[in-house]
């Protein structure tokens, strides 16, 4: 049984962060916002970083705190399954509060269901057979050439597995969410282009000009996608993917209205 979030209001604890001092050009969302990595599956982690999360709530007292995670929540990791149902019961019970965006690996799940025999290489090689074997679905049968029915049928298993209210919340996934001067996003964005104009393709799969070139508004964009060994605040840019699937640590950051923030990490 999912175990709940114990308090999205707050429990009196203290959580492992190092606050930073708030400067005039820092991200200023409307209310305390979590900015979560990716999970690629790692459900364990997940629930190591909603205790951490509530402690900060409870240790700040944050009034009506948002969290966002950045997508990328199947894939690689050992309990795919075990995330999404996660992450739908927290958007079903805080609809206010919790925002599920889209990664690039929702996206390719999604096409794969859509058209097995042209998409289902690639997803496979992206770490998709943790997917169906998380599904329960044995990815045994699929390789590079094999034939079509063998990939119609594993993404028939895998439909049928997820069930329509999984693939419903898959297709509902935004690709961004915004409040003040804090944008979230998967990947990244074009830094030519004003937030509100960008593509689905830059946000799921990033941009070249992302990490060199600079914002021509006060925007901070906070996302995963890219991995590092360590999270980042610098230039309008938060990075938070830590390839927690691989390295067990899976970071978010907290920002508070007044620019303050702390990154938090299992």
């Amino acid at each position: 049984m999912l175990r709940p979030l114990r308090s999205l209001l707050g429990r009196k604890s203290a959580a492992r962060f190092v606050p930073v001092q708030a400067t005039p050009d820092l991200p200023r969302p409307a209310s305390t916002t979590y900015v979560v990595g990716d999970l690629h599956g790692r459900s364990d982690l997940l629930e190591l970083m909603l205790e951490l999360i509530d402690a900060h709530i409870g240790g700040t007292g944050s009034a009506d705190p948002k969290l966002v995670f950045v997508g990328d929540y199947i894939d690689h990791g050992p309990d795919s399954a075990g995330v999404v149902a996660r992450m739908q019961e927290l958007t079903r019970d805080f609809p206010d509060n919790v925002t599920c965006l889209m990664g690039n690996h929702e996206r390719m799940l999604m096409d794969f269901l859509a058209d097995p025999t042209l998409r289902g290489p690639r997803w496979l090689r992206e770490g998709g057979a943790a997917t169906l074997e998380s599904f329960r679905v044995s990815p045994d049968d699929l390789y590079q050439t094999a034939p079509s029915e063998a990939w119609i049928d594993a993404a028939a298993r895998l439909s049928r597995a997820l069930g329509e209210d999984a693939r419903d919340w898959f297709e509902n996934c935004p690709l961004s969410w915004s409040s003040g001067n804090l944008w979230v996003v998967h990947a990244g964005a074009d830094p030519a282009r004003p937030m509100e104009g960008q593509t689905a393709r830059v946000l799921l799969w990033g941009h070249p000009e992302f990490d060199s070139a600079p914002r021509g508004d006060d925007a901070w964009v906070a996302h995963g996608h890219v991995e590092r060994d360590t999270p980042s605040i610098e230039d309008g840019r938060i990075a938070i993917d830590t390839a927690a699937w691989s390295t067990g640590k899976l970071t978010a950051i907290a920002v508070k209205p007044d620019g303050s923030h702390a990154f938090l990490q299992t």
